[in-house]
């Protein structure tokens, strides 16, 4: 029997309802709570029996509406500034929702969606000085990003025998990044077989970047003991306070080592559609791999991370494995060379793309770089109401978006933690903590393009308020 209605027409003035729902929550996001918990009741009605009958389409739209709209992250309100969460646009949205409809599975195949993806790559080796001919690939996020060029770095090290033969008898090999990179480098080590352990976290200097002089010392170390070094990993962005290494340096450092390098771009690769921010990227374009997200900053709705990969050749000998029920045809839907499934782990993959595509050509780059600098003037701007606070002191350079302090006299930052629980439940604002120089501090990360100068007052007085009360 058919899933589809058996009135369209009244199928139709649901699902238009449902969408004017969801455009005026992004129109009113202002009015309401950052944050809320879901109450008992709610979380009591997500313990329901599988359901075997059906129900009305428009009573579980209400159920999204009572149970589950009101009680997401808060990432879309201009005062979420905990994590490095994009902010969405309604072009996204309503691109998500076409891209539903047409239901295309971008694993391959001779149709649309793998030329809307390619296009992409294309824009993407354009904005950070990559060949015309680099490979990419749109992935869940900079977690998956990262460990597909972890992987590609993998099989440049030690020869593509070591996919059908396993890691068993081949050099040990070792990898570097400091000690702000995201816990998913590790992660991917891990996962690649390679060992969590075998990733050197390397100290930083003042600004937050890696040491070349440490990781210089740390390369001669790892090959004197016999093990071999193969993968630098830079930060364009670090994810506690916004740091970016000096990828110029590591470039250098990696093409006198013979090593592959690969950048951790996920929130900040994209400060190249900014040309005031895309200085700090100098040396981005000798990468082999570049990490980041769309998701991100450039706000497009989640998930939509991207890896970009130099060698394209390289790129696919990683990932491409050969299958009958995958043979490519000269014409027809089975054609096609190189298929999204030869260059990541998915071969049932979304389309992705699309909310990209649709985000960048309805906004452009200029307009989204701009953005990305609002939030950096913004960030500016909160941390001189920090310094002239009695009660607030910046706990690391603000070198970007990301403000971190900490509350005075505030030893062990159990103060600033209560602040920031506090925050939360109030629904006003939902900064988050990290630990600087041993003790907790407030982290506000500015992502959201409706931040404004006079959100971030309203932050401060909040900020005043909430301790005198704690």
């Amino acid at each position: 029997m058919s899933l589809d209605p058996d009135d369209w027409d009244a199928f139709g003035a649901q699902a238009h309802a449902a969408l004017d729902r969801a455009i005026a929550r992004l129109r009113d996001v202002r009015e309401g709570p950052v944050w809320r918990p879901a109450p008992a009741e709610v979380l009591t009605a997500f313990e329901a029996p599988t359901p075997t009958g059906p129900r009305p389409f428009e009573q579980v739209l209400d159920d999204v509406e009572q149970l589950v709209a009101p009680y997401v992250t808060g990432n879309t309100h201009p005062l979420f500034m905990g994590w490095v969460h994009g902010a969405g646009t309604p072009y996204g949205m309503v691109a998500e929702m076409l891209a539903a409809g047409l239901n295309a599975n971008c694993g391959g195949r001779n149709h649309i969606g793998p030329v809307v993806e390619r296009q992409i790559t294309a824009w993407m080796a354009q904005a950070f000085g990559f060949p015309a001919d680099a490979s990419g690939l749109l992935v869940t996020g900079a977690s998956q990003a990262n460990l597909v060029g972890v992987l590609v770095a993998r099989a440049h090290a030690l020869g593509l025998v070591a996919r059908p033969e396993g890691l068993a008898g081949r050099p040990r090999l070792t990898a570097y990044a400091s000690v702000e990179a995201h816990g998913c480098v590790a992660k991917a080590m891990d996962i690649a077989g390679l060992g969590s352990d075998q990733l050197r976290r390397l100290p930083t200097g003042e600004d937050g970047g890696l040491s070349l002089e440490a990781l210089r010392a740390a390369i001669a170390r790892d090959r004197a003991a016999g093990l071999m070094p193969f993968l630098v990993v830079g930060s364009a962005g670090t994810v506690n306070t916004g740091a970016f290494d000096d990828l110029a340096g590591l470039a250098g450092i990696c093409a006198a080592e013979g090593l592959w390098f690969h950048v951790d771009g996920a929130f900040g690769a994209l400060a190249a559609f900014s040309p005031r921010l895309k200085t700090r990227l100098e040396g981005l374009e000798q990468a082999h791999s570049v990490a980041f997200d769309f998701h991100k900053w450039a706000h497009v709705p989640y998930d939509a991370g991207f890896v970009l990969v130099r060698d394209a050749a390289a790129h696919r000998a990683t990932f491409a494995n050969p299958l009958d029920y995958l043979s490519r045809e000269p014409a027809g839907l089975a054609a096609g060379e190189t298929w999204p499934c030869d260059l990541g782990p998915d071969l049932s993959r979304g389309f992705r793309a699309l909310k990209v595509w649709v985000t960048l050509q309805t906004l452009g780059t200029d307009a989204l770089g701009a953005a990305m600098e609002a939030n950096c003037e913004a960030a500016a701007y909160l941390a001189r109401r920090i310094e002239a606070s009695g009660h607030f002191e910046l706990a690391a350079p603000v070198g970007l978006n990301i403000v971190c302090f900490g509350v005075k006299g505030d030893a062990d930052g159990a103060l600033a933690r209560r602040l920031v629980i506090a925050l939360h439940e109030s629904g006003r604002a939902a900064p988050s903590t990290t630990q600087r120089d041993g003790r907790a501090v407030v982290r506000a990360a500015i992502f959201n393009h409706r931040t404004t100068i006079a959100d971030i007052d309203a932050f401060v007085a909040d900020l005043e308020t909430t301790l005198a009360a704690l």
